[in-house]
């Protein structure tokens, strides 16, 4: 039952005894026992509350043993599950440090052999020149010959589907072949013979060109590079701005 229930059930018998008054001995009487039940402490979940209440109830039980004279666990019981805890609870703690301490020296042992592996691997590399088979020997291989970066295939499905006045936006798709570009040549002409020239340069298959020249016929046509070279020209594109 929530708290706010509680509140709620409380106040209403509140209203109930003021309601009835005393002359109704028996049922005055069943409202204050509902009462007290709905009004009593809950026991804590946390554990040092818990163990707070169990060291009250072993002061207040040893205190006051007319009063309750024969509970069923004893307080010197009560005090000895309260050891037993702190032990166990000490136990876990000290558990948790060897643990800890045991993964920080597992580390360290796995550093350490790491460093003479490599220390013995550079030794061989260099005694035996690198060769393959001679390094396989000891379960290693030797170095692993690059391949060589190809030049980019050719961008594709150039097109300018934004325009205005005096800007075009251009996109297309990269290469499906070759290397990975690593930039896009944007060029440009004059149609219907005008010489090709570099207008910008894209790291992302998309550019928007401002300041193009007006009332012209122009082409635009991407190029694909990396350090390897240059791909083929893509398809071209034709705006008038």
């Amino acid at each position: 039952m929530t708290c706010g229930k509680v509140g709620l059930l409380c106040a209403g018998l509140n209203g109930l005894k003021v309601a009835i008054g005393a002359d109704n001995k028996e049922f005055y009487r069943r409202v204050i026992f509902f009462e007290r039940i709905f009004k009593m402490a809950r026991f804590p979940k946390p554990e040092a509350e818990i163990v707070a209440l169990a060291q009250a109830m072993v002061s207040g039980l040893t205190g006051n043993a007319v009063l309750y004279p024969a509970p069923p666990v004893l307080p010197a019981a009560l005090t000895t599950l309260v050891s037993a805890y702190t032990t166990a609870k000490n136990a876990a703690i000290a558990a948790v440090a060897a643990a800890e301490a045991a993964t920080a020296g597992k580390d360290g042992a796995l550093e350490n052999l790491t460093d003479a592996m490599k220390s013995d691997i550079r030794y061989a590399e260099n005694k035996v020149n690198y060769d393959d088979d001679k390094l396989k020997l000891i379960g290693w291989a030797g170095k692993n010959t690059p391949t060589p970066l190809a030049i980019p295939g050719q961008a594709r499905l150039l097109e300018a589907p934004k325009q205005g006045d005096g800007w075009v936006f251009l996109d297309w798709k990269a290469p499906v072949d070759g290397g990975t570009p690593s930039a896009y040549r944007v060029t440009r002409r004059e149609r219907p013979a005008g010489a090709w020239e570099d207008v910008a340069t894209a790291v992302i298959s998309e550019a928007t060109l401002v300041e193009q020249p007006k009332g012209k016929e122009l082409e635009y046509c991407i190029i694909a590079v990396n350090k390897a070279g240059e791909g083929e020209a893509s398809n071209t594109a034709m705006v008038v701005l």
